[in-house]
């Protein structure tokens, strides 16, 4: 049997090196496979004693597997197997065998990094008689393959003496890792605590005076609090002069981000599979940023959503798709072929640009399924995405009315006594909006419903703020007010949330169901078909429907004391047709009713492919699912997609029905597991390893909630950083450190890296 999991590859920029002894190679510079020591202790303390490292005798298997790995040299040509041109694996019971214990005794005033344990003289004659032994079996084995080992060893021996050698660091050398270690410490503080690098601005200061940034004001109170590395660097230094560059702060910050997304990564590739999504494109000192998250099932069989960095946004949606790709790919080393799934939370107006990018994607990677994401409703994710300009004008301008009342808590005050008289014959429907109004209601599922209802409280208390005498508004909040108001009291406006809210009342209980329990969404799934159908039914009688939204939109606008009438910029182009007569009914009909319906349709059926309801369908692998469908359930014919992703695909028919029977005929005190979470969990699923990899492959869409909210909490510490920190202050690479403060870091590492890369 062979290994599910594929060699251990390098990321670009951090080489993994050859733990064997007198073994030179490192994955940067070689073809070869590098894979990590097993976590069995068993197999584990076997693969040590062969390497005979006496370093890595005291270590742990977790720390082993974490920190060190083998080249595909050191291991039996029959024990290793190319299963694809993307993943070699080992066979389970594999153990390195070939290695060199002896050059280095040839040199014997050479220092090593690896500590090679001391060998008697019988010790040497039995490895030297068994390495002819070994020569010899593969001579007679295969003249090839025995003449390629023999250009390698006589390459190999060329440059061991050269490349093992350790030379002791200078006093100079020394001291400037110190100093350069004493830096990194002070920017991942200021990245952790969201420090700004930049103190006064140059405005702010009189001419020809010098203020320290911040970055120099903190490593001026180290050395005045005793660090003698700094001290003794800059002590002859003008005080008003920088003692670290920009550039210099952005080659170390780059570093810093490096290094701390690296160990996130490394998770990911443990754990194979992996879905990418992408939040709202936000701005960082001046210029828009794609914020980007991975989602894994890691080695505690919990999926978290994590932050690994900011991609800079591109006008033109080809361009980012490939912007997109080589970032993922070259720059941070992840194997899209292992991705099952993209999802893109966009601000209105940035959803077709991204569409290209999920196409591009699917294109070169079709098991990398284009999904909704869990935290974001279907009817906020389809408003934002149907092409009219009315309807991107109305979403910003309801964003703007939510936060102009969440920014003042005397705002919200003045908005609940305006629904008090409003709803004083209906108290229950009152303080049901009085209590969605703190709240971010813009995102829910009904939120088009929730503002037709409050809109006219919205109105007069906006009005109220604009004409108060007790001089109890400022002037900025008193325009604001004037500003909103107009917008809100506009025809255009009301015509357009009163048709997005009959619209999307037909994708609203499907759209809430795809957020709820695992069962929901598997019934969900099923439910499209007759959810299409209802929308399908009212483009094909769109006239009739059209009519009784745009009443119900000229009965608002009559209470609201709005004039009916066309929009001011149709109206005045059409001075230049004065022969072109449209009436208000007909205009909205085909400017926004048709289209946000063709759009909506069309929509589902892309978000929703065959491929993602087959994965969805999966769900009823879950007991719970299976429970409600009487445990009269066949997946097989839907896990068709995921059968690569399986470590023994041929087992899996009498796998699942092990399964299915396990849970029928469990014990009348055993409930069934209700989620994928409570699944991957069960102590018993390692006797069902088929099931475990579709659970984890379907846990891992986008679509899926996270069960466990404290593994959510990337996206949680993304708003946060983006909510407290002003925009020109913002840093693409303080960000990470920021968002990711609980990663651990390593300062050897990022000096040592420094160094290499800027000597």
């Amino acid at each position: 049997p062979l290994r599910s999991g594929p060699a251990a590859a390098a990321p670009p920029g951090m080489p993994n090196f050859c733990a064997a002894p007198n073994c030179t190679r490192k994955s940067t510079q070689s073809d070869l496979a590098f894979f990590r020591f097993p976590r069995d202790p068993v197999r584990c303390q076997r693969w040590v004693e062969n390497c005979r490292r006496a370093d890595l005798e005291d270590k742990t298997p977790d720390q082993l597997n974490k920190h060190y790995r083998l080249c595909a040299k050191h291991f039996e040509t029959s024990m290793i197997c190319r299963s694809s041109p993307y993943r070699t694996v080992l066979r389970d019971n594999a153990v390195p065998t070939i290695f060199d214990l002896t050059s280095h005794l040839n040199n014997p005033h050479s220092r090593h990094r690896k500590r090679i344990k001391e060998l008697s003289e019988e010790e040497i004659r039995t490895l030297k008689q068994q390495k002819i032994d070994e020569a010899f079996e593969r001579e007679q084995a295969t003249q090839e393959l025995n003449e390629s080992n023999a250009q390698n060893t006589v390459s190999e021996e060329g440059g061991e003496g050269q490349e093992e050698e350790v030379v002791p660091l200078t006093l100079e050398e020394r001291e400037n890792k110190d100093y350069l270690k004493s830096l990194f410490e002070i920017l991942i503080l200021m990245g952790k605590q969201n420090i700004p690098l930049d103190g006064h601005n140059v405005d702010e200061l009189p001419e020809g005076i010098f203020a320290s940034d911040n970055f120099q004001a903190l490593l001026e109170y180290r050395i005045n609090a005793g660090d003698e590395v700094l001290r003794k660097r800059f002590e002859m230094t003008a005080v008003n002069l920088e003692y670290c560059s920009k550039v210099q702060q952005k080659q170390m910050l780059e570093i810093c981000e490096s290094c701390i997304r690296e160990e996130t990564l490394r998770e990911v590739r443990d754990s194979h599979f992996f879905s990418i999504v992408t939040d709202e494109v936000v701005d960082i000192a001046g210029e828009e940023h794609l914020p980007v998250l991975v989602r894994f099932v890691d080695d505690s069989h919990n999926l978290r959503e994590e932050f690994i960095g900011f991609l800079p946004y591109e006008a033109d949606p080809e361009i980012l798709a490939v912007k997109f790709h080589t970032t993922i790919t070259e720059k941070w080393g992840l194997n899209m072929e292992y991705c099952r799934g993209q999802a893109y939370i966009v601000s209105s107006g940035f959803a077709s640009k991204m569409k290209v990018v999920a196409t591009r994607l699917l294109e070169k990677y079709p098991q990398a399924v284009y999904t909704l994401c869990s935290s974001c409703a279907l009817n906020a994710w389809l408003a934002k995405s149907v092409p009219v300009v009315s309807v991107s004008i109305a979403l910003g301008t309801i964003e703007e009315v939510c936060c102009f009342f969440n920014q003042s808590p005397q705002l919200l005050v003045e908005l609940d006594n305006t629904i008090s008289v409003l709803f004083q014959n209906n108290e229950e429907k009152g303080n049901q909006l009085k209590q969605i109004c703190r709240s971010q209601w813009t995102g829910r599922h009904d939120a088009f419903e929730v503002l037709v209802d409050m809109i006219q409280a919205l109105v007069l208390c906006l009005d109220s703020v604009i004409s108060d005498s007790s001089v109890r508004w400022s002037n900025f909040i008193a325009g604001r007010a004037f500003v909103l108001s107009s917008a809100l009291t506009d025809f255009d406006f009301i015509v357009t949330i009163v048709i997005l809210k009959n619209v999307l009342s037909f994708t609203r209980a499907f759209g809430k169901n795809l957020q709820g329990q695992t069962s929901d969404v598997f019934f969900a799934a099923s439910s499209l078909t007759a959810v299409l159908h209802s929308l399908n039914e009212v483009l094909e009688n769109i006239e009739v429907y059209h009519e009784f939204w745009f009443e119900e939109a000229t009965n608002l606008a009559t209470k609201l004391d709005v004039q009916i009438k066309l929009p001011g910029k149709f109206r005045r182009a059409q001075h230049v047709h004065l022969d072109s007569e449209i009436t208000s009914e007909n205009y909205y009909k085909e400017i926004l009713s048709v289209p946000a319906v063709e759009h909506i349709i069309q929509e589902l059926k892309d978000i929703f492919s065959e491929q993602h309801l087959k994965a969805l369908k999966c769900l009823s692998l879950v007991p719970s699912v299976m429970g409600q469908l009487k445990f009269n359930t066949c997946e097989e014919h839907h896990a068709d997609t995921y059968k690569n992703d399986l470590p023994n695909p041929d087992t899996l028919s009498a796998e699942l029905h092990c399964w299915r029977i396990k849970w029928k005929h469990r014990g009348k005190d055993i409930e069934l597991p209700a989620t994928i979470y409570e699944a991957l969990h069960l102590p018993d699923i390692k006797f069902f390893p088929n099931v475990y990899a579709l659970l984890k492959v379907l846990c891992i869409l986008p679509v899926m909630k996270v069960e466990n909210e404290k593994y959510e909490v990337g996206r949680k510490r993304l708003k946060a950083y983006l909510k407290n920190t002003l925009t020109e202050q913002r840093s693409s690479n303080l960000a990470l450190l920021n968002i990711n403060f609980d990663i651990k870091h390593d300062l050897d590492l990022m000096v040592d890296t420094y160094i290499k890369l800027y000597p």
